[in-house]
């Protein structure tokens, strides 16, 4: 994942996020807890945008474990809405 900062806004290019990357996001009290979650939930989404057809299943587990650690960082920032996209992702 590359994170480029200009003028107070984040652009995110990312294959994929990491942990550490996301707990950077998750930390960063310069932003308030909903533009942290945003940054998360836009990360989220552009892993899964990134998968194709070609991805191979591993690339597919590869995003649904990040996207489980992100799910658990907005979590930490909101419990209600971290929740209920554990919980969607689990298919209750």
């Amino acid at each position: 994942m590359y994170i480029v900062y200009i003028y107070n806004v984040y652009f995110v290019y990312l294959s994929m996020i990491n942990k550490e990357e996301i707990l950077r996001i998750a930390e960063d009290f310069n932003k308030s807890i909903r533009e942290r979650i945003d940054m998360l939930l836009e990360a989220d989404a552009t892993m899964y945008t990134n998968l194709g057809s070609d991805s191979t299943n591993s690339d597919k587990q590869q995003v649904k474990k990040n996207s489980r650690a992100i799910y658990r960082a907005i979590k930490d920032l909101d419990e209600a809405t971290g929740k209920l996209l554990l919980q969607h992702q689990d298919g209750y």
